[in-house]
């Protein structure tokens, strides 16, 4: 299969995925879900894959979800919204399912459904430059994998949602969990496929079952309960019919994302 939003290679052992849409900073389409589940399925149908890592061509790791992918989609029903949403956590979550473990190198940006990819996968290194971020909520959307309360505590999971944090440094995600390793700047990629490397030097079955057996205890905690949940509550939040939200897409659509946030923060001086 030819691919034209990623690159995807073998090293020996290794498969390494590229995010490929550098001038939309990888932002996620459809086409690029559709190839990354491609890509998984030989990962899985080839058992001399013993180990997974993604990275991002070009300036960032990934953006996120194409917001103007969405627009065009023009999803207006509940079942649409769901639809989308669905397919969004399902790809996110294919990282967290593989059963080769998965290494996300980020450099650059690692925004919205792009975090939550970098944390969806088993182990991640960032360099020094990244900044990492979920600001959905600034654009009046929805968070679609809810992975990063499994990650911190109520707390900081809170203040990063809820003020539609997008700049946390590459040390702060260390210091919060998020990251395994940070490492100087060009040398992201190097250190993600040593990582990788080392995970198949050990037996893969041993590997495998581990692996099944950690994502286990978190079945058991209710993670995937709660991701659903998540999503249901992503589904309520696309679909509101506010004011704000109608005049906030009105301006997003005929003026773009930069305008429309700048009239969304200029509401505290208009005391909306």
């Amino acid at each position: 299969m030819p691919y034209n939003t990623i690159e995807f290679d073998r090293q020996g052992p290794l498969a390494v995925i590229s995010l490929n849409r550098p001038q939309k900073l990888n932002a996620i389409n459809a086409e690029m879900i559709d190839e990354i589940h491609h890509a998984f399925d030989q990962i899985e149908a080839n058992d001399a894959v013993h180990a997974v890592v993604v990275n991002g061509n070009g300036r960032a790791f990934c953006a996120g979800f194409d917001l103007q992918a969405g627009i065009e989609a023009n999803r207006k029903t509940e079942a649409d919204w769901r639809k989308a949403i669905n397919a969004d956590l399902k790809l996110i979550m294919r990282f967290w399912h593989c059963s080769k473990p998965t290494i996300a190198v980020v450099h650059g940006y690692a925004l919205a459904g792009g975090f939550e990819i970098a944390l969806a996968c088993d182990m991640s290194v960032c360099e020094k430059g990244s900044r990492f971020g979920e600001p959905e909520l600034r654009f009046g959307s929805s968070i679609v994998a809810l992975l990063l309360p499994w990650y911190v505590n109520p707390k900081r999971a809170k203040k990063m949602l809820l003020t539609g944090q997008d700049r946390m440094r590459a040390s702060e995600a260390l210091d919060y969990g998020i990251v395994n390793e940070v490492v100087e700047e060009g040398k992201g990629l190097e250190r993600g496929i040593e990582l990788a490397r080392e995970v198949a030097l050990m037996d893969p079955d041993s590997v495998r079952l581990t692996k099944r057996a950690i994502n286990q205890t978190y079945d058991i905690m209710g993670l995937d309960q709660a991701l659903r949940k998540g999503a249901d509550t992503s589904v309520k939040i696309e679909t509101l019919e506010t004011e704000l939200r109608k005049r906030f897409n009105q301006i997003l659509r005929s003026e773009g994302l930069k305008h429309a946030l700048a009239w969304r923060e200029a509401r505290l001086d208009r005391n909306e």
